[in-house]
């Protein structure tokens, strides 16, 4: 791995975080069952679900970074580091 250490590349950027977080709180407001009890959430809109599912990194995601030198890497969602300070925790 070149100059890029692999700790940097465990970080979720906000933007992974972002659509991850859309897309599942899509699902679930189509329909998708949730992966969590509800009830152990205040807030029980999708996005707090999902924002919940992330938090315990149950959601069964990869993602896959293509580095500017052509390799390419894939991360469970539960190998990442998640950030999630400023988000409504609900």
């Amino acid at each position: 791995m070149s100059r890029i250490s692999y700790a940097s590349l465990r970080k979720i950027t906000r933007y992974e975080l972002a659509r991850i977080l859309a897309v599942r709180a899509l699902q679930l407001s189509l329909g998708a069952p949730p992966l969590i009890n509800i009830d152990e959430v205040k807030k029980k809109d999708s996005y707090h679900i999902a924002l919940e599912e992330v938090r315990r990194k149950i959601l069964p995601i990869v993602i896959k970074r293509r580095l500017p030198n052509g390799e390419e890497y894939i991360f469970s969602l539960r190998d990442l580091d998640i950030d999630l300070s400023g988000l409504d925790h609900g």
